[in-house]
């Protein structure tokens, strides 16, 4: 009996001690406790016109920290473009001024992750032409866009009109795995829910990519299936993290919004085991 005793407490030692090992453990994090602009060893920034013709420009001074958040500004404001050539077929060129300014933080040049859990507690704000984004992308100076490989744990902009929050990846030629939620499916259920703190969640493996907004599942990607025409899969190698209000998509126009608008970031928090 005392054999099978000490057997017991044996064998439980090590169920605890592998439960434990597979646990994730808190590897990077950012809980912006400190007044004033976001830690310069965790963020960078983008600057300027930079994708899709939005009509923002990005700009670090629209992103600061106050009260345990980081808040992201999107401002109507005329700001003249220095790159601007008034013939030129570029729209970050054509255009003389911006009329909106906004920001973007990423982690590029400070921070990469393969694999993990990411959590991120924000409020955004659900307006027309607002399109406030929390994604991952892959070195684009080892494979261009979308090679490289894109997770959308966030998009929030109108779908035919409709108030949609998406959540997606892209790879290879532009394919696509991508899931339309009308912001009613959650404000059906909670009234008060775009004036509230909500909690977008990834969990990333060798296997598969779960993307969860309050514990509730929005998209599952096969990672096995997400490989390049080269063989090469960009859900297998190092992301780092971007979180941005754009403004304006083709099609939704912000100019009738009252603005300035505020995009708010209570933490953000990536695990590994």
């Amino acid at each position: 009996m005392k054999n099978f005793i000490s057997f017991f407490i044996l064998l439980s030692f090590f169920s605890v001690n592998c439960f434990a090992q597979t646990e994730y453990k808190l590897v990077w994090s950012d809980e912006f406790d400190k007044d004033g602009k976001p830690d310069d060893n965790k963020w960078n920034y983008e600057y300027g016109f930079v994708r899709n013709q939005e009509q923002q420009w990005y700009q670090p001074q629209n992103v600061y920290c106050e009260n345990g958040l980081m808040i992201i500004t999107g401002k109507r404001e005329k700001i003249k473009n220095p790159n601007y050539k008034p013939n030129s077929v570029n729209w970050k060129e054509s255009r003389e001024y911006a009329n909106y300014s906004s920001g973007c933080v990423i982690t590029q040049g400070r921070q990469t992750w393969l694999y993990g859990r990411f959590e991120i507690r924000a409020k955004i704000p659900a307006v027309k032409g607002s399109w406030p984004a929390i994604w991952f992308l892959g070195d684009k100076t080892l494979n261009s866009w979308p090679l490289c490989g894109e997770i959308d744990l966030l998009e929030y902009y109108r779908v035919k009109d409709v108030p949609t929050i998406l959540a997606n990846a892209v790879y290879g030629k532009k394919e696509w795995s991508t899931t339309h939620t009308p912001i009613t499916h959650f404000t059906d259920r909670d009234k008060d829910w775009e004036s509230k703190f909500h909690i977008w969640r990834m969990d990333w493996t060798e296997d598969y990519i779960r993307l969860y907004l309050d514990d509730e599942l929005l998209n599952e990607i096969d990672v096995a299936k997400t490989v390049n025409p080269d063989g090469f899969n960009p859900f297998r190698s190092h992301q780092y993290l971007l979180i941005n209000l754009a403004i304006g998509r083709i099609g939704e126009s912000p100019d009738e919004t009252p603005f300035p608008i505020k995009y708010e970031i209570d933490y953000v928090r990536v695990y590994q085991k």
